[in-house]
């Protein structure tokens, strides 16, 4: 019992403290994609988002939400980079942003009528992703996966284009110049 109160007590000790955001930091910001997190701008703050930049990143989106209620981790980051980008004054034509989706992340790009029937719930992901095909950014699955799993083409959003290969897609736009960032 002693030897587990030790343990307990280390661990604890070594545990990261969690603070609440200190008074003043304001308001997050999310007028592209509202579903998406918001953004804080930081006054001083070093490298901020400039609107003589263009922002070019590739999201590698291979997870689906942790809950089928909560959105894609690349779809919430994607959106809340538009979000960040906006509330600091940058053009969206400068974000030129690309989502391609594979693996378990393909259920956050599935039609209304499909999500509904597989959690019994609205999709999430859908009302985010029409947000930011308006705002430029292009979004692709990979075909590779979809033959693969014999996928029903039909479930899937119309906002979605079918690559060949979500692979070809990542090193095409990374060839580009493109950041790559994978959730």
């Amino acid at each position: 019992m002693m030897k587990s109160v030790a343990v307990l007590f280390v661990l604890l000790a070594a545990a990261p403290v969690v603070h609440a955001a200190e008074p003043g930091w304001g308001t997050p910001e999310a007028s592209v994609v509202p579903e998406a997190d918001g953004y804080i701008t930081i006054s001083g703050a070093a490298i901020p988002p400039t609107s003589e930049h263009t922002y070019k990143a590739i999201f590698d989106a291979t997870r689906a939400g942790y809950k089928p209620s909560q959105l894609v981790p690349a779809i919430n980051m994607a959106g809340s980079e538009l979000n960040a980008l906006a509330a600091s004054g940058v053009p969206l034509e400068n974000a030129q942003f690309v989502l391609v989706f594979h693996g378990a992340a393909i259920d956050g790009i599935l039609n209304e009528e499909t999500y509904k029937s597989k959690y019994g719930i609205s999709n999430p992901n859908l009302p985010a992703i029409a947000k930011m095909r308006a705002a430029g950014v292009r979004i692709y699955v990979c075909g590779q996966n979809l033959a693969f799993e014999n996928f029903d083409k039909s479930t899937l959003t119309p906002d979605v284009v079918i690559a060949s290969d979500a692979l070809i897609v990542l090193m095409t736009f990374q060839n580009q110049g493109y950041a790559l960032l994978s959730f």
